[in-house]
């Protein structure tokens, strides 16, 4: 029996997707059960537990064969920062105390690195707290979601402009469906084996620039769309503009400050690298309502 924490996530519908389909038994750890019925419909059994409440994750993770935990993420909340390291805590708590068979975590490209990474970091920390666990891990560390630009899609469709914190324009960077990953993590899960820490960086077939998406998104609806570097100065005010907390914004901007510095990658010499097969214009085509 499999349990997948934010199971209602891209990445955990997609993990969820593919074991079902291969037959496999989910429990599926939700906040509210009303957010449960598509995953009920496919089979899975579904336990409501706050990410926070690491007896309600313990109890879901009893006679586990594998759980699957991603990074909680706080967005609107006034310290994000320590919000989401609490969350981590509860769960490495829940998972300490369920002992299942192997744990699959879902953290980050550039997660290796211990400063100036914004939101890399608290996926550093949440690889840190597993590694004291004594279970045997798996780390899928992956690139940026395509899924993230649905953002500023829209935006640059209605105006011909696609504001973009990467810098330049023209840098390719690691980009992959989310889709993909959740893929990649049930296929992961299903040939667990107890061993050594396993390290996965996972991306799509190509990497792409800021120029690039512009231009897809163009072919898409049939005009021009150009991409435009969003001044360094203007970032958290975009993003807080957009519905994040002030304080998860800046983790955001550091983030990118990290990426234009070529920081956010993987880690070399380490792991191994999957390559997902959806490409970007598969996953902004659906987005946008094109054909």
């Amino acid at each position: 029996m499999f349990v997948v924490l934010g199971a209602t996530g891209k990445v955990g519908k997609s993990t969820i997707s593919e074991l079902r389909r291969l037959g496999a038994s989910v429990t599926a750890v939700v906040r509210s059960g009303e957010a449960a019925q598509d995953l009920q419909a496919n089979g899975c059994k579904i336990s409501v537990a706050d990410i926070r409440d690491s007896g309600a994750l313990c109890k879901a993770m009893q006679d586990a064969t594998a759980v699957q935990v991603i990074c909680p993420t706080s967005t609107r909340a006034e310290e994000a920062s320590s919000e989401m390291q609490a969350a981590i805590a509860a769960i490495a708590a829940a998972l300490d105390a369920a002992r299942p068979r192997s744990v699959l975590a879902i953290s980050d490209y550039g997660a290796h690195l211990a400063s100036g990474t914004g939101i890399t970091l608290t996926f550093r920390y949440l690889e840190d707290e597993l590694r004291k666990l004594n279970i045997p891990l798996t780390f899928v560390r992956s690139a940026e979601h395509m899924q993230n630009w649905s953002r500023l899609a829209k935006q640059a469709i209605r105006n011909g402009v696609l504001p973009s914190l990467h810098h330049p324009i023209t840098k390719r960077f690691p980009t992959v469906s989310a889709s993909d990953v959740g893929l990649l993590s049930a296929e992961l899960l299903m040939s667990a084996r107890g061993g050594p820490l396993r390290i996965v960086h996972a991306e799509g077939p190509e990497r792409y620039s800021a120029e690039d998406v512009a231009c897809v998104l163009g072919e898409l609806v049939g005009r021009r769309i150009t991409a435009k570097e969003l001044p360094q100065a203007e970032w958290v005010r975009a993003l807080v503009g957009g519905g994040l907390s002030s304080s998860y914004a800046k983790l955001v901007a550091e983030t990118y400050q990290a990426h234009n510095a070529g920081r956010i990658d993987v880690e070399r010499d380490v792991g191994e690298t999957a390559t997902g097969q959806t490409t970007l214009r598969e996953v902004l085509a659906p987005m946008i309502g094109a054909g």
